[in-house]
Formats: structure tokens, C-alpha cells, sequence
């Protein structure tokens, strides 16, 4: 039993219900991510907890947290930083950027320019930079949380397929049921600041230890199959210009991986790719000119690829673990 990966989602999902409500769905896909050591970018309306959500999860791991409100006028080096020239001991001296943080909560991402924009690809896919011909290494822990509203185009730059490719995983928030938006009416009605996050509520072991328990998590082969099939049927699907990419399906599998893990398995089951099959794929499809005018959706193509493909039975307990 891999009982780690299941006592951190709990410990994220019950910390961050005091805070945020109605967002279980998201905490379980962000604590994917934090086991699977990817980027995720959060998407929804403003007003629906986005921020909140972000800045809880970084305040409950207990590492840095930065925060970067994009604009049309941000640089580059706003993010990364800068080198200054010190007189008086005649040298450069680096003046880091928000980047250098263990949580970085990027606000609104698509109101960046591209050239600012393309100053995260470095680091969200090699955890570096590279300033005036420096590579600095960034925290190990690094994880960027980028929040956009998908319903206003003015005065935004819409993310590029390779920007997108580069997270992990998107989270897509909506409007609460009546219930928990009646909580929400209730803890945050009253006049004066928000009550601020919990904080470093998780023991940092338990955290590496949810990943050494996921990364000794069996898959057998037909399950890797079952996972390269959707990827090439991403590939030919007829409302589909640009398909799952090899980042793509190795997403889909990590994903897979650490899903299996919090539910407290052994073994990833072809559910577990399903389980995230959207919030993994549905981003990275880019659909053609027809399926646009058709307002065809990317979350029904994957769904679509998904009842295509066969299913494999998979029988772990007969097969030799892969390490």
C-alpha cells in the first residue's frame, strides 16, 4: 500500500477546505502535480478562488512563494532578474527575480507578451536560468502555478503550443454548487482582509516520500501501450492539426502514475490514464480550422480519442514489476 502519496492528498484537501471550498477536484490534480513534479496552469472566470487556491497550496508545503502579476509592460528580467554593477567591490552581482522560488504563482499569464512569456520555458522545463550568459540553477522544489481567464481576449497574448506543452497539467475551475458557495458567502463576508493560508502544515518527508512510493508503483506493459495508442490516435484524429506530443504522453503517464498512488494503489490501471486524460491532453490538442468553426470543443476530442482506443486487460500481479 502506498499509504504516503494518500496521506498528503488528505492533508492538502482537508487544510485547504478551510480556506478554499468546493475545490476538491482541483486539489487532488495539484497534488498530482506536486508528486509528479510538474507545472499547472489553473483556467477560469475571474472571482473563482484561482489566487487563493495557489497561494494555499504554497503556504501548506511551507517553501517560498513569489508572486508575478502580469502585464503587457513585463520583462524578461521582472521575472528572472538582473545583474547590477556594485562599485565598491567592482564586480556584477545578481539581483534574482521572483523565478527563484520553490511556488511560483504567475497571475494572469496570458496578459504577458510573448517575450515574457518565453522567459519561463528554461525554467519550467530544465529548473534554470540563463542570465547574461549565467545559468543558474533553480530550487529543486521549483513549480510554477499560472492562473488565466479564458473568456477575455483584450488585451492578452494567448499561450504558444510550446508553453502550453510545457504544463503538466490544466485545471479548469467553474462556479460552485450552491452549497459550497453559500460557505464561501459565509467565511468571507464580513469587512476587513481575508484570512491568510495555513501555514508549512506538511512534513517535507512526507512529500519526497510520496515520490519514492509513485516512481516503485508497477506498470505493465499493455498499460504503456494503452498510453502510446491514445498519443498516436491524437496524432490522426480528424478534428486535430497537432496531437499529443512524446512530453505529452510522458505527461499522461506520470500523471497515470501518481494518480494511482494517492488512491493508495500498487499498480496504475488504464482508469488511472483516463482519470486524467483531459486535464493532461485537452490543452496540448491543437484542433483544426474546421472543428473551430464547429465550436467543437478539445475536452470532446479527448473524450472522443478515449472510446476509441481499446481498452487492455491488465493483470499486474502476474507480471514482473518494472523498475
Amino acid at each position: 500500500m502506498n499509504a504516503a502519496a494518500r496521506r498528503l492528498y488528505m492533508a492538502l484537501a482537508n487544510t485547504t477546505a478551510e480556506t478554499v471550498h468546493g475545490a476538491d477536484e482541483a486539489v487532488k490534480l495539484l497534488t498530482v502535480a506536486l508528486i509528479a513534479r510538474g507545472h499547472v496552469l489553473l483556467e477560469g472566470a475571474p472571482g473563482l478562488g484561482k489566487t487563493l487556491l495557489a497561494r494555499t497550496l504554497a503556504a501548506q508545503t511551507g517553501g517560498s512563494f513569489k508572486r508575478v502579476q502580469c502585464t503587457a509592460d513585463l520583462m524578461p528580467s521582472d521575472i528572472t532578474g538582473i545583474h547590477i554593477y556594485r562599485g565598491a567591490q567592482e564586480k556584477f552581482e545578481l539581483m534574482p527575480g521572483p523565478v527563484f522560488a520553490d511556488i511560483l504563482l504567475v497571475d494572469e499569464i496570458n496578459r504577458a507578451g510573448p517575450k515574457t512569456q518565453s522567459a519561463l520555458l528554461q525554467a519550467m522545463e530544465e529548473f534554470s536560468v540563463t542570465i547574461d550568459r549565467d545559468t543558474y540553477k533553480l530550487s529543486e522544489r521549483f513549480m510554477v502555478i499560472a492562473t488565466q481567464n479564458p473568456h477575455e481576449f483584450e488585451g492578452t497574448f494567448p499561450l504558444p503550443e510550446s508553453q502550453l506543452d510545457r504544463f503538466l497539467l490544466r485545471i479548469r475551475m467553474g462556479y460552485l454548487p450552491a452549497e459550497d458557495e453559500r460557505r464561501v458567502l459565509r467565511a468571507y463576508d464580513r469587512p476587513g482582509p481575508p484570512p491568510s493560508p495555513p501555514r508549512a502544515t506538511l512534513d517535507p518527508a512526507l512529500l519526497e516520500q510520496a515520490r519514492r512510493q509513485t516512481a516503485d508503483i508497477h506498470v505493465a506493459d499493455a498499460v504503456y501501450g494503452y498510453a502510446v495508442n491514445i498519443a498516436r490516435a491524437s496524432r490522426v484524429e480528424a478534428h486535430v492539426n497537432l496531437g499529443l506530443s512524446h512530453r505529452g504522453a510522458l505527461a499522461l503517464m506520470r500523471c497515470a502514475r501518481a494518480t494511482a498512488a494517492v488512491r493508495g494503489a500498487e499498480f496504475v490501471t488504464p482508469d488511472d490514464i483516463k482519470a486524467v486524460g483531459t486535464p493532461v491532453m485537452a490543452h496540448r490538442l491543437i484542433l483544426s480550422a474546421d472543428a473551430a468553426l464547429e465550436g467543437i470543443q478539445p475536452e470532446a476530442v479527448v473524450g472522443a480519442i478515449f472510446n476509441q482506443v481499446p481498452v487492455p486487460r491488465v493483470a499486474p500481479r502476474s507480471e514482473t514489476p518494472r523498475n
